[in-house]
C-alpha cells in the first residue's frame, strides 16, 4: 500500500451523476401488457411538464482518504464546485456550508478512519436548497449530545445540528446499504424568515 508523503498534494476529482431518473411509463416498461390487463384510466387533466433544472442543479460526488489534508481539500472542492455551478448563495450561507462540510469530514478522520480509510462527500443542488453529505463505512451512529465544558472537544455535531437549524434547514445520519452510515445538512438557499 502507497503511503502519500506529508508534502504530496492530492488531487480531488469531482464527478456528476447521472441526474434524475425517472420512469415515464410507471415501472411497466417496454413489453407489450398481457391480454385482459387492466391499463391506468387517462388522466383528466394532463400534469403540467416539470420545470426545466436551473444551470446550477445537479449531484456531485468525490472520495477523498481519511487523513487530515482531506478536511481543507474537501471544503476547498464544494467551495470551488459551488462558484463554478453559479449556486446563489449568500455569504453566510456559503461559509456556515463549508463549516459543515470540515466538521463531518473532520468527524470521520478522527472517529470512523480504521473502519473507513476512505470517506464521500456529496454536493446536490435543488432549485431552492443545496444538501451536503458525508459518507464512511464505520458503522457507530453519532448522535449530537450535549459537550462537556471541560473537554476540548466534541463539539462538532452540535455545530453542524446548530448552523444547519439557524440556516432553516436540517440534518440526520443515516444507515447506508453498505452498513456504514452518511451524515447529511440540507440548507434553503433563501434566508429563513424568522418570526
Amino acid at each position: 500500500m502507497a503511503r502519500v508523503g506529508a508534502n504530496t498534494r492530492r488531487v480531488v476529482t469531482i464527478e456528476r451523476k447521472g441526474g434524475d431518473r425517472t420512469m415515464e411509463n410507471h415501472g411497466r416498461g417496454s413489453a407489450p401488457r398481457p391480454e385482459g390487463g387492466r391499463d391506468d384510466p387517462p388522466d383528466p387533466v394532463p400534469a403540467p411538464a416539470p420545470p426545466d433544472p436551473l444551470p446550477y442543479e445537479g449531484v456531485w460526488r468525490f472520495t477523498a482518504s481519511a487523513v487530515d489534508a482531506s478536511v481543507p481539500q474537501a471544503r476547498h472542492a464544494v467551495r470551488d464546485l459551488l462558484f463554478r455551478q453559479g449556486v446563489p448563495l449568500s455569504d453566510d450561507l456559503l461559509q456556515g456550508l463549508l463549516l459543515i462540510v470540515s466538521e463531518l469530514v473532520t468527524n470521520v478522520v478522527r472517529h470512523a478512519v480504521l473502519l473507513s480509510p476512505t470517506l464521500a462527500v456529496e454536493i446536490a443542488v435543488g432549485a431552492e436548497w443545496v444538501r451536503v453529505s458525508v459518507e464512511d463505512n464505520h458503522p457507530y451512529r453519532p448522535t449530537a449530545l450535549v459537550a462537556d465544558h471541560d473537554e476540548t472537544g466534541g463539539r462538532g455535531l452540535l455545530l453542524v445540528r446548530e448552523v444547519t437549524r439557524e440556516a432553516g434547514g436540517v440534518c440526520d445520519v443515516e444507515h447506508t446499504a453498505s452498513g456504514g452510515k452518511v451524515i447529511w445538512a440540507a440548507l434553503p438557499l433563501k434566508p429563513a424568515q424568522v418570526p
